[in-house]
């Protein structure tokens, strides 16, 4: 099987592919998407933390001295509010901010959610144990994030409903080669959500209360504050980087579950505080097994070589966190879905300064999810038939997983 992001077969299985890319070399140009891809995970983790790479080229380059046409007008709300956010930004704005950011997103405000993340997860699953069964990915992987991140920001329950199609429309554009109307609804989703969320911050600035948004206002240092513009594009990142990667780890981790029945099994004999001890390296392997976000891009802004190849200032790179994550170089027989792997430094949250801020809030959230879903009592849920992939392939994640109990 070939490299094809836009084939439902590669899609639906993309690993035998990136054993191909594997014996290929260490940097393979792919002429359909215009990409040197990167799939070995040695080259992909020294290259998220290589300062010859980055998110973006602005903060040295115009579009006309890299080499690259200058996006749509029509799209610039969108790339305002993606360009501000932490993933995006490149030293010393990311530095800045990521300073502030943490200021108030700390260990701390985590920790406080912690019964809420576990209470909402339990009324979930026991919703879909009480109608039988049901779609996972609607009835418990969709609402248990977006809950979570509308309790962090302070979204009034009347609200939520916004968050999910906010999120998803926004990102289709992180898509390979996203079409025109994939764009129309990105940019009116950054418009509408960008517009809700400064009448938000209108609000905390006037009455704070607890939530994550009330302490981005407050956050300053020796530098100053946020700007307004770094706050929403905050908090857009934390939907929709936490709420992607979350959906697709549950409904992805489950169909392994489901594929790997003496793993599964494993799981369900160890009630209580053993389960939970044993969640914690689990989440990790599934997250590892069957990567949500399979490709991270960068640009090259200074000429680098990856083993004998050369690359140019002005490329691109595809760095590919699935092929890197099923490395035999890195992970013994990666192929098998090991949940008591104990050496596991998977890449799932990226590396470097762009490592994600909100790994220990999504570990909470998937070991609760899990947890709430294998249940204490009654009877186990399983699959009801083979569910379908999305169309998409950087952000992988399946359409629905039917099950019951």
């Amino acid at each position: 099987m070939r490299f094809d992001p836009w084939d439902a077969a590669f899609v639906a299985d993309p690993y035998p592919a990136y054993r191909e890319l594997r014996e290929q070399g260490r940097a393979v140009w792919c002429e359909a998407t215009g990409q040197w891809l990167v799939p070995h995970y040695a080259d992909v983790s020294a290259l998220l933390r290589d300062r010859r790479l980055g998110r973006t080229y602005l903060h040295r380059f115009s579009h006309e001295e890299f080499g690259r046409e200058a996006p749509p007008l029509e799209h610039e709300p969108f790339h305002v509010l993606n360009g501000n956010g932490l993933l995006d930004l490149e030293d010393p704005a990311h530095a800045r901010v990521r300073r502030l950011v943490s200021k108030a997103f700390t260990p701390r405000m985590v920790e406080r959610l912690a019964p809420s993340v576990e209470r909402l997860a339990r009324e979930l699953a026991d919703g879909l144990r009480a109608a039988g069964g049901g779609d996972l990915l609607t009835a418990v992987a969709e609402p248990l994030p977006v809950a979570v991140i509308a309790e962090l920001l302070g979204v009034p329950e009347g609200d939520r409903g916004l968050l999910r199609p906010w999120s998803a429309d926004i990102c289709g554009m992180f898509e390979l080669r996203p079409d025109a109307e994939t764009a129309r609804r990105a940019v009116t989703a950054s418009v509408e959500f960008s517009a809700y969320l400064r009448e938000l911050i209108a609000e905390r600035r006037k009455e704070p209360g607890t939530d994550l948004i009330s302490a981005l206002i407050a956050a300053h240092d020796e530098e100053g504050r946020l700007s307004e513009q770094e706050m929403i594009s905050t908090c857009v990142l934390l939907l929709n980087a936490g709420h992607e990667a979350t959906v697709n780890t549950t409904v992805n981790g489950w169909w392994a579950l489901f594929r790997n029945p003496g793993q599964l099994a494993g799981l369900r004999a160890h009630p209580g505080p053993a389960r939970a001890e044993k969640l914690s390296t689990a989440v990790d392997e599934l997250m590892r097994y069957d990567t949500p976000l399979q490709m991270f891009e960068r640009w090259v802004l200074d000429d680098i070589e990856i083993g004998d190849t050369l690359i140019p200032r002005g490329a691109e790179v595809a760095l590919l966190f699935g092929s890197a994550n099923r490395d035999p170089a890195r992970f013994e027989d990666p192929d098998v879905l090991d949940l008591g792997r104990a050496d596991n430094p998977h890449l799932t949250f990226g590396a470097g300064i762009h490592y994600c801020l909100g790994a220990p809030l999504a570990r909470l959230e998937l070991a609760a999810s899990f947890g709430a879903l294998l249940g204490a009592d009654g009877p186990p849920m399983r699959l009801v038939r083979e569910p379908r992939w999305q169309e998409g392939y950087v952000i992988r994640g399946l359409r629905e997983l039917l099950v019951e109990f």
